[in-house]
């Protein structure tokens, strides 16, 4: 059942990654912390194995080094965010310039806020 869950953590991560085009980690490390309970390190660990070819290998052998990894995890993610990806770059084509600016500050704006503001 985790499995089906990672796969869907991976497929919102793709689909904003299409649509805005940023970064799993935005996504990814938040989710991977508050929804999944990782701690910080295990987050960024396991969400650089993700994306592991070829931004963050260094990175990612690092933290797997210190048990920072969940590779089970960062596989099934992986999975969700290949197919996500296109979704989301498929439907960001049809939203304006200035449309796909608000869109992105809000969104940063309102995980920013819970970053702050929670324990």
């Amino acid at each position: 059942m985790n499995q089906l869950l990672y796969v869907a953590l991976g497929l919102i991560a793709g689909i904003f990654s299409g649509m805005f085009g940023i970064g799993g980690g935005i996504i990814l490390v938040p989710a991977l912390v508050y929804i999944f309970g990782l701690t910080q390190h295990a987050a960024q660990g396991t969400t650089l194995a993700i994306m592991v070819l070829p931004i963050g290998l260094l990175a990612a052998i690092r933290y797997w080094q210190t048990g920072n990894v969940n590779l089970a995890m960062a596989v099934f993610i992986c999975a969700g965010f290949f197919i996500g990806g296109l979704i989301g770059a498929n439907f960001e084509q049809a939203v304006s310039d200035t449309m796909l600016k608000k869109a992105f500050g809000a969104f940063l704006l309102l995980v920013s806020i819970n970053m702050i503001f929670s324990k």
